[in-house]
């Protein structure tokens, strides 16, 4: 190998890692939407019209982006909670139930905050919620490490334990007696409730979400404690032989993580609902999985693929009545998706760009 070619393949090297980065996951969105077009297909329906009703419902005017960007703000809460953790590769799954439990505490605490000062109560209110999540999603990085628990199966079990409480506390100590027909918490204070952003119709949880992905990010790519939970990650066995705090790494980064889904919770509740109800359990959750790993797990990434998938989500209503197609139609089409993410992590370091380039070189 030449001297040119070997400074050039090491300019390429991290290059081709971050194409590589970008092209499996676009491909396998687009195999998973090619692949629920055959569904489509098969079901007599026109796979063009329904991406044509999505767009619309989804991008195609102001009123859309509206609905869209509303739903993008507890997916990038809910994505965050995966992909911090993940960085130590851990696969929590659980986020619904941080999200739930924020929710209940914020609806809950906010009856006995109803007369402070919106300064001081709304803060604590978000700072509560986050704690919530934090403690219900620390606990399963608190299991993994000390009792070995798989911390996938731990967080998916107890995110049905959390919506069971959820619906206990509502129906129950919490419930309002004037919520007659849905069981809720007392409504919030108005001096409580989260506004919108300035000329935006869409609530002050989507510029939080958005910091918070670019705070993780900092976290995870700039900082010392960042650079020390990817090595743990990547081998936790050279991580305990270099000194690091592994188990302290495991717990925090799952507490964070839970703490952002809490966060979710907290603006479903002072800015959508009004009220902790069921309504908490919409399953942003579980989407914010498929957004986590179609972003691989880069908070920054997750911003733009939230916006995608909140998109297909505001439009399922359209969709549905134009097409007569079922409720559980967007769930199959993410279901495809997130099959087609998993198939592409096969491919993961086998794309071999920087021999492709070379080639003329070597021969």
């Amino acid at each position: 190998m030449t001297g040119p070619v070997r400074d050039m393949r090491a300019w390429l090297v991290p290059l081709a890692g971050r194409v590589e980065g970008l092209i499996l996951p676009v491909a396998a969105l687009l195999t998973g939407f090619a692949v629920f077009g055959l569904f489509l297909l098969l079901l007599g329906k026109n796979p063009v019209e329904f991406y044509q009703l999505v767009y619309k419902a989804g991008f195609g005017t102001a009123f859309s982006w509206t609905n869209t960007l509303s739903r993008a703000a507890p997916l990038l809460f809910a994505a965050l909670c995966v992909a911090i953790p993940a960085r130590l590769g851990l696969v929590v799954i659980g986020g619904e139930g941080a999200i739930v439990l924020g929710g209940v505490m914020t609806g809950g605490l906010a009856a006995a905050l109803a007369g402070w000062p919106a300064l001081i109560a709304m803060p604590l209110l978000a700072l509560m919620a986050a704690a919530t999540g934090g403690v219900w999603i620390g606990l399963v990085g608190a299991l993994r490490q000390w009792r070995g628990v798989n911390e996938t199966i731990a967080s998916l079990l107890m995110a049905y334990i959390a919506i069971a409480l959820m619906n206990h506390l509502v129906e129950g100590p919490l419930r309002d007696p004037a919520s007659l027909n849905k069981p809720s918490t007392a409504p919030l204070a108005e001096t409580l409730r989260v506004g919108d952003l300035p000329g935006w119709n869409v609530h002050w949880g989507l510029a939080v979400g958005v910091v918070c992905c670019i705070l993780a990010w900092v976290l995870i790519e700039r900082t010392t404690l960042g650079f020390s939970a990817r090595i743990a990650g990547g081998n936790v066995r050279a991580a305990q032989v270099q000194g690091l705090p592994v188990g302290k790494l495991v717990i925090g980064f799952t507490a964070l993580g839970g703490a952002c889904a809490g966060l979710a919770g907290y603006f479903e509740v002072s800015a959508v609902h009004g009220s902790a109800n069921a309504s908490l359990a919409a399953g942003y959750g579980y989407t914010g999985i498929l957004v986590a790993f179609l972003a691989r797990h880069n908070p920054l990434a997750i911003i733009p693929v939230a916006l995608l998938l909140a998109g297909f989500e505001a439009s399922s209503g359209l969709v549905q009545r134009r097409m007569d197609l079922p409720d559980a139609t967007m769930l199959v089409l993410q279901g495809f998706v997130f099959v087609a993410i998993l198939a592409s992590e096969t491919f993961t370091g086998r794309i071999n760009l920087i021999g492709w380039l070379t080639k003329g070189d070597r021969t």
